[in-house]
């Protein structure tokens, strides 16, 4: 009877291993052990794009299976072409090669897991590979000869460890690109007669210099972009041109130029915010995908807009190449496309261009306002220069984080950069956010002095430049919190008109209206804010939770706080909006439940306490029910 409940299929298989995996780890565990994690999270990805399965990852090896070997081969051929790009940029000795066998047999599959011949004879060719290349058996090359535009090498018959007949073996033939390493030397890449096939098939990348081009191997599939579908999309494309810039990839191979590639995507997100004709997507977003080999198809379709934005960044000493390519997804067109080698005192100049190009591309003609707006921030161009540019970013690179640590090492910055530029109000800014911080998270031991300093050095910085979003953002969060509506408001607007695109200035003005009890008109900020940016992490899905609930709408706010809960699943306030929404709902065991959850995170929870979080909240009278339905869900 158990062998007749064996389940037995055919199906294509993909083995891979590490070449010198041992040798990797013997110098060095932790940060090979970083690399192979980082490389299966991207093999990974690629898997699932070509409809196959990951059935395991022990040890240095990936386990796959696919419906068509098709799939299989083409993924191959992608993985090991981005293994290529990534290795070119690190040290010979560091480089992690992988070795890919495919197979198409009869496995048994039990559960998640395969086993058998199939199996076996995958993992048998993955040794008779190259480092960074391809053997395939047989069986699967004659699904694919006529198929798949690539050459391939007859290797022979192999024994292979445990089955009976020899297997004939052949290798995938991946041309290599041409890459030169110093970035300020100009190479020819050597001419290499490709067949048409090849060229049909694989768009590889000619490298002029420096892994200058490598953001676009990162999608070598096809010689054009895969085309994105409007019914497929996630959310309804805007009237009006829309766009995500994309995290411009570090090429320096120095991991700490992380900031410096960021904060140039930063720079052109926000210049490009401040346009009325523009929807642009919000920093957060698009970072989601940092790191990760996504296609511009899945981009446009996840954030329901038209064009994408990608490039690198690559530092030098005191030189930068930074590439920029601007694409239709809905056409799959490059409509530009872009390279500067400039000296690195430039580098405002070339966001500039950068972001211009864009406009110029999308046929978006600016404003007398617009255009004086568009530029790098003075307090960064002008007499404060790179240094100062960096700081900011630094800091920035810890603001996102939040934690307590986090914003003693902003305060800390915040101190270096008043003492050595106090004509920037980039020092008092960010002051003025450790001190907001303090309260908003209860660390500090004087509320009164922490909010009073806040406040001014916040007012210290709007005095010296009365155009930055982020300060109008902050003295609405701080007017908020001492109540004074009317103020909050006015400054969450000003944020708001300064960058008509900014997220975070949209989040500062739906919490301002949400105090001053305009619940209406709080909800359409928030989904605006949202709108912009799709992936935003927990907070203001939450706010807008707590619009709905106060507005009645009970079902709509425990949806919202839901999908809260998917990116920040320990953020307190989310359960104890939940806790009463599910109470208002009748849903007593679910509200109970999220009230054990908030005692979970903080045990020490209390209802008065809390309470006293929203003393400054205009109309109490709409908090009623809320505290009611918190009571009877278990909390005190």
């Amino acid at each position: 009877m158990a062998s007749d409940q064996v389940k037995r299929k055919l199906t294509t298989i993909l083995s891979a291993d590490v070449k010198g995996y041992s040798r990797l780890m013997g110098e060095d565990e932790e940060l090979t052990l970083r690399t192979l994690n980082s490389h299966k999270e991207m093999m990974g990805s690629l898997i699932q794009q070509h409809q196959g399965r990951v059935v395991g990852t022990a040890g240095d090896s990936v386990l796959a299976e696919f419906a068509s070997v098709v799939d299989a081969v083409q993924c191959a051929v992608e993985i090991q072409q981005m293994l290529r790009a990534k290795n070119a940029v690190l040290p010979e000795t560091r480089r992690m090669e992988f070795r890919i066998g495919i197979n198409l047999g009869d496995v048994i599959e039990e559960g998640d897991s395969i086993y058998g011949d199939g199996v076996n004879i995958a993992a048998r060719l993955e040794g008779l590979a190259e480092p960074g290349g391809i053997c395939i058996s047989e069986s699967a090359f004659q699904q694919i000869e006529n198929k798949i535009p690539l050459q391939y090498d007859y290797l022979g018959e192999h024994e292979v460890k445990n089955i009976a007949k020899p297997v004939r073996v052949y290798r995938a033939r991946i041309e290599p690109e041409v890459i030169s390493s110093p970035i300020l030397e100009e190479k020819k890449p050597e001419r290499k007669k490709l067949s048409r096939t090849v060229l049909a098939g694989i768009a590889l990348v000619v490298f002029a210099a420096a892994a200058g081009l490598y953001l676009f191997v990162l999608r070598p599939s096809a010689p054009k972009t895969e085309v994105a579908l409007i019914e497929k999309m996630a959310y309804s494309l805007p009237d009006k041109p829309s766009i995500a810039v994309l995290p411009f990839t570090n090429l320096s191979g120095d991991p700490k130029q992380e900031f410096f590639s960021d904060g140039i995507t930063e720079d052109i997100i926000t210049a490009l915010s401040k346009i009325q004709k523009l929807f642009v997507i919000a920093r957060n977003s698009t970072f989601a995908y940092k790191g990760k080999p996504v296609k511009i198809k899945q981009v446009s379709e996840e954030l329901g807009v038209r064009y994408v934005l990608e490039g690198s960044v690559q530092r030098s000493g005191g030189r930068v190449r930074i590439t920029a390519q601007l694409i239709d997804a809905l056409s799959g067109h490059h409509i530009w496309s872009e390279r500067y080698d400039r000296e690195l005192k430039d580098l405002f100049t070339i966001q500039d261009e950068v972001t211009l190009r864009i406009l110029s591309a999308l046929q978006v003609k600016l404003t007398e306002g617009e255009q004086a707006s568009l530029t790098v921030e003075k307090f960064l161009k002008e007499k404060q220069g790179l240094d100062l540019y960096f700081k900011v970013y630094e800091a920035y690179q810890y603001l996102r984080m939040g934690s307590i640590d986090d914003t003693e090492k902003i305060r800390q910055i915040a101190e270096e950069i008043v003492a050595k530029w106090p004509e920037s109000p980039w020092g008092y800014i960010f002051m003025g956010w450790t001190y907001y911080s303090d309260l908003w998270a209860g660390s500090t031991k004087n509320p009164r002095e922490s909010l009073e300093k806040g406040l001014g050095f916040s007012k210290k910085a709007l005095a010296m430049d009365d155009s930055s979003p982020t300060v109008h953002a902050l003295l609405s969060h701080f007017y908020v919190y001492i109540g004074n509506h009317d103020k909050a408001i006015a400054e969450g607007e000003r944020a708001v008109a300064i960058v008509p695109n900014g997220a975070t200035a949209l989040h500062a003005l739906g919490q301002s209206l949400l105090w001053a009890g305009q619940l209406n008109e709080a909800i359409l900020i928030f989904q605006k804010s949202i709108r912009l940016n799709p992936h935003v992490m927990g907070p203001t899905r939450t706010l807008l939770g707590f619009a709905y609930l106060l507005n009645g709408q009970f079902e709509e706010a425990v949806t919202a706080l839901k999908q809260a809960l998917v990116s920040s699943p320990n953020f307190i306030y989310t359960h104890i909006n939940l806790a009463s929404a599910y109470m208002a709902l009748g849903k007593e065991k679910e509200a109970r439940a999220e009230a054990a959850e908030v005692l979970r995170l903080n045990a020490k929870f209390s209802l008065d306490t809390f309470a006293k979080t929203n003393a400054n909240f205009k109309n109490q009278s709409l908090l009623n029910g809320y505290f009611v339905n918190l009571r009877k869900a278990g909390l005190k």
